[in-house]
C-alpha cells in the first residue's frame, strides 16, 4: 500500500512517498475484530503463511504456525504479515527512490525504530479500517508487539511476545556491531552507495551472517549436529584457509545463501533498530513504570536454551506487568533448540500458543 504523506520518525526526519508491503490470510468479520498482526524479525518479511503459486521453496516463514486449522486458525482469524519500512522485501528501503531526489537512498535512508515501524503499521490498519487487533512476534517482533501495547494500548486487545527481550543487552549490542562493522569494512560497501557501482558487499554480509547464525542456535544443537566433524570424514589438512569442520561449511553455507538475497543497508538498520528499543529508558530503567499504560492480555513464551533472548528477559515482562495487575499467561519451553525455536515445531510451544488463540476466539464468540 503507497502512502503519500510524511511519516515522521523518532530521529526528527521523516520519509513520505512510501510503499508498505502485507499479505492477509483467512477473512475479516464484519465487526472487524478478529485481526492479527505478525510483526517480523530480522530477516522476514510480510509473507508469513503459504506458498507462492509456481513457486518452489516459497512458504511462509511462520508457516507451521499460522494457516487453517493450525495454532493460529485462519479459518478464525484475519491474519496481516506486514513488512517494515527498510527492509529489502517489498516495503521501501535503500535500494528504492528518494521521491524527493529521484535517486537511490543507499545510506541516505533515514534511521528507523522499533516505534517507527509500529506508527507506520497503525496507519496502514488505518487504511484498512481495523481499529482492535491482536499482535504478535518473535524476537525483534516480539519487540514490535510489546511498543504496539504501549504507544496504542486502546487498539491492542491481545500481545503474543514469543522470544523476545524489553531491550537488549551489552552482548547483543555487541554482536551487532561486529556485523555491522564486516558489512561497513567491506571494500564493496562504499558507503552505503554501492548500487551506484553495480556491486554487492557480498563478503561483509557472509560474516556477518555467520555471526548471527551462531547466536541463534544453542550448544548442544550444534555440537549434536556437527561436534568435531570434518567436512570430508578425513584426517586433518593442516590448513588455516581451507573448510574442514563440518560447523565451518554449514556456516559458509548459510553466509553464502544470506549474501544472495539480503540487502546490505537493511542489515545495519534493523540491528540499530534492535539496538535503540529500551522502553524503559526514559523511565529511568523501570520497566514496570514504562509498561503501566498497557492494557492488553499478554502471552509470553521463551526457550530455555535461548541464549540471547533468554527466559530471563521474558520473565522481566511478566513481572513488569504484574506489577500492573496486567493480566499475562507465561510459558517457559525446555527445547534444545536456541533462538532459533521460535520458529519450530515443539508442542508445547504450538499447544501453548493454540489455548491461547481458541481462549481468544471463545472472546469473540461471546462478543467479548
Amino acid at each position: 500500500m503507497h502512502f503519500e504523506a510524511a511519516l515522521p520518525l523518532q530521529s526528527g526526519a521523516s520519509i513520505r512517498g512510501y510503499d508498505v508491503a502485507y499479505e492477509t490470510y483467512g477473512q475479516l468479520n464484519a465487526a472487524k475484530s478478529n485481526a492479527v498482526l505478525i510483526c517480523h524479525a530480522l530477516n522476514a518479511s510480510h509473507h508469513v503463511a503459504g506458498v507462492y503459486e509456481g513457486k518452489d521453496k516459497s512458504e511462509g516463514w511462520w508457516d507451521n504456525m499460522i494457516g487453517p486449522g493450525k495454532p493460529v486458525d485462519t479459518n478464525h482469524f484475519f491474519v496481516i504479515g506486514v513488512n517494515n519500512l527498510g527492509s529489502c522485501f517489498g516495503s521501501t528501503g535503500p535500494m528504492h527512490k528518494n521521491p524527493d531526489t529521484g535517486e537511490i537512498y543507499g545510506a541516505d535512508f533515514p534511521v528507523v525504530t522499533v516505534e517507527d515501524w509500529v506508527n507506520a503499521q497503525a496507519r496502514l490498519l488505518d487504511a484498512m479500517g481495523i481499529e482492535k487487533l491482536v499482535v504478535m512476534g518473535g524476537s525483534l517482533g516480539g519487540m514490535q508487539a510489546l511498543s504496539w501495547t504501549l504507544q496504542y494500548p486502546e487498539r491492542v486487545t491481545h500481545a503474543v511476545v514469543v522470544a523476545s527481550a524489553p531491550n537488549l543487552n551489552a552482548e547483543n549490542i555487541a554482536f551487532n556491531e561486529v556485523a555491522r562493522r564486516a558489512i561497513a569494512t567491506d571494500p564493496d560497501f562504499h558507503g552505503g552507495h554501492f548500487y551506484r557501482h553495480g556491486v554487492v558487499p557480498k563478503r561483509g554480509l557472509r560474516i556477518a551472517r555467520m555471526i548471527g547464525h551462531i547466536t541463534y542456535l544453542s550448544d548442544d544443537v550444534m555440537n549434536e549436529k556437527f561436534g568435531r566433524l570434518l567436512r570430508d570424514g578425513v584426517d586433518l589438512k593442516y590448513s588455516t584457509q581451507e573448510v574442514e569442520f563440518q560447523i565451518e561449511s554449514y556456516l559458509r553455507y548459510q553466509g553464502d545463501k544470506f549474501a544472495e538475497y539480503f540487502d546490505a543497508n537493511t542489515y545495519l538498520l534493523i540491528t540499530r533498530a534492535l539496538d535503540y528499543f529500551d522502553p524503559a529508558k526514559k523511565f529511568g530503567g523501570n520497566l514496570s513504570a514504562a509498561l503501566a499504560d498497557a492494557t492488553a492480555k499478554f502471552l509470553l513464551v521463551s526457550f530455555t536454551t535461548d541464549w540471547r533472548f533468554s527466559p530471563a528477559r521474558s520473565r522481566e515482562i511478566v513481572r513488569a506487568l504484574l506489577d500492573n495487575g496486567r493480566d499475562v499467561s507465561y510459558a517457559e519451553i525446555d527445547a534444545p533448540h536456541g533462538h532459533d525455536a521460535f520458529l519450530l515445531d515443539d508442542s508445547r510451544y504450538m499447544n501453548a500458543v493454540r489455548s491461547y488463540f481458541e481462549s481468544i476466539q471463545r472472546s469473540l464468540d461471546d462478543g467479548q
